[in-house]
């Protein structure tokens, strides 16, 4: 085949020049990049895009919040009918289940996610353990969405607009972050496993959108009757 590469060519590579070469014949492997340390400018954009749009809707809440404390009869922009507001969210007690305002958290923790997405665009190469932390706070954070999902689904029955957007790009965060974090070996996953998740991130991120759709549809469904009729 014209301008394949025989096996003595690749004893003429650099390091760095071997990892790239493999990693465009298995899409699975980490580039020379990857291997010391940094991410691929899609994972950069995924966190700086995705930082981006949490730390507006936190920002969101938090004002509203604020403007509900100033007059609990405020009008909110947030409050579209009686499936779809923030209004009822932020005065119970999930909206503060850590003492203080979720949405004070979601600030920080999407604030830290825009600077970590900045980085990695940079090209910045961070140590293990970083990437263990970066690991470990988009599990958290996806666990926070999970929870809070059953919590508006079963409990509070509506839904948050700006909870919404949290979701949307929390989702696409967490599997991102897992499936390069495993690409790299910064992250121990069965090979099986770490192919699928780095070679399939975005079918992933597609049919986890259906399914919690399909959810809201399926178990807001008379809600949704009323609303539309």
């Amino acid at each position: 085949m014209e301008g394949a590469r025989s096996p003595e060519d690749y004893d003429d590579l650099s390091d760095e020049e071997l990892q790239a070469e493999l990693a465009v014949l298995d899409r699975a492997r980490p580039s020379a990049h990857q291997a010391a340390g940094g991410a691929p400018r899609e994972l950069g954009w995924v966190l700086t895009v995705g930082g981006l749009l949490g730390l507006w809707a936190a920002v969101e809440l938090v004002l509203s919040e604020l403007k509900v404390a100033a007059d609990p009869d405020a009008a909110l922009a947030c409050d579209f009918n009686p499936l779809i507001g923030c209004g009822s969210f932020i005065t119970t007690w999930q909206a503060h289940a850590l003492g203080i305002p979720n949405a004070v958290v979601g600030t920080v923790a999407f604030a830290a996610c825009l600077t970590v997405g900045v980085m990695f665009l940079a090209g910045v190469r961070p140590a293990r353990w970083f990437w263990g932390a970066l690991v470990a706070g988009a599990t958290g954070a996806i666990g926070a969405v999970f929870w809070f999902q059953y919590q508006a689904f079963f409990s509070i029955r509506m839904l948050c607009p700006y909870c919404l957007v949290v979701w949307v790009v929390t989702i696409p965060i967490f599997v991102n972050v897992l499936a390069r974090a495993a690409q790299a070996g910064h992250v121990r996953l069965p090979d099986r496993l770490r192919r699928t998740l780095v070679q399939d991130r975005w079918v992933i991120v597609a049919v986890w959108y259906v399914l919690v759709v399909a959810a809201a549809v399926a178990i807001f469904w008379d809600q949704w009757v009323l609303v539309l009729a």
